[in-house]
């Protein structure tokens, strides 16, 4: 798993064994099991996760009581409520497995001090951020502007690993339609 964590970040910025091992220290294993909450909403939550194995969902319940998926995170993807993590506000979202999981946890505090220490992994976080922006900006734009089978197309293009991973009501609810309509699209 260190390994995995170091390949991680290389793929932006080279580390020495020593400045791995220091940025390593910050972070603390967690294993989930499938259907385990990671964060439930209306807590206050510290941490952000970055995912080593297994397969996360973040999401929203209205007042009516309907789920909207605003995220997944498969390996290699961070995730948390960011509005949260960076506000020291309680979270508005709940982040749960699907399949069992193992992650990292990285502190607000433990991050800034990784920053403060290591300058070269402020530009690794600042990547990492553009990157989730860019993806975050997209993500609303298709909602907004495509319909359904657009949608779907757009999803088994970009993602199929996770088309056979997750389960079909998670997948409409992430495209923001029934699961009948999935299963129209899906035989089309």
């Amino acid at each position: 798993m260190k390994n995995k964590l170091r390949q991680h970040i290389e793929e932006i910025i080279p580390l020495t064994d020593e400045e791995f091992d220091f940025v390593q220290a910050h972070f603390k294993l967690i294993t989930l099991k499938k259907h385990q909450y990671l964060i439930q909403e209306n807590t206050f939550i510290n941490n952000d996760f970055w995912v080593i194995e297994g397969l996360l969902k973040a999401s929203f319940t209205d007042e009516n009581g309907k789920e909207h998926i605003l995220q997944f995170a498969m390996e290699n993807w961070w995730i948390t409520d960011y509005q949260a993590y960076f506000n020291g506000i309680k979270t508005i979202i709940n982040v749960d497995c699907i399949e069992t999981a193992k992650v990292y946890s990285l502190s607000l505090s433990d991050r800034e001090n990784i920053c403060n220490n290591l300058h070269k992994m402020a530009n690794f976080f600042r990547i990492k951020s553009s990157n989730g922006y860019v993806a975050l900006q997209d993500r609303i734009l298709t909602l907004l502007s495509s319909n359904s089978k657009e949608r779907y197309n757009l999803f088994l293009k970009k993602y199929p690993q996770l088309f056979q991973r997750v389960p079909k009501s998670l997948i409409a609810a992430y495209l923001g339609v029934s699961r009948e309509t999935l299963s129209r699209l899906n035989k089309k």
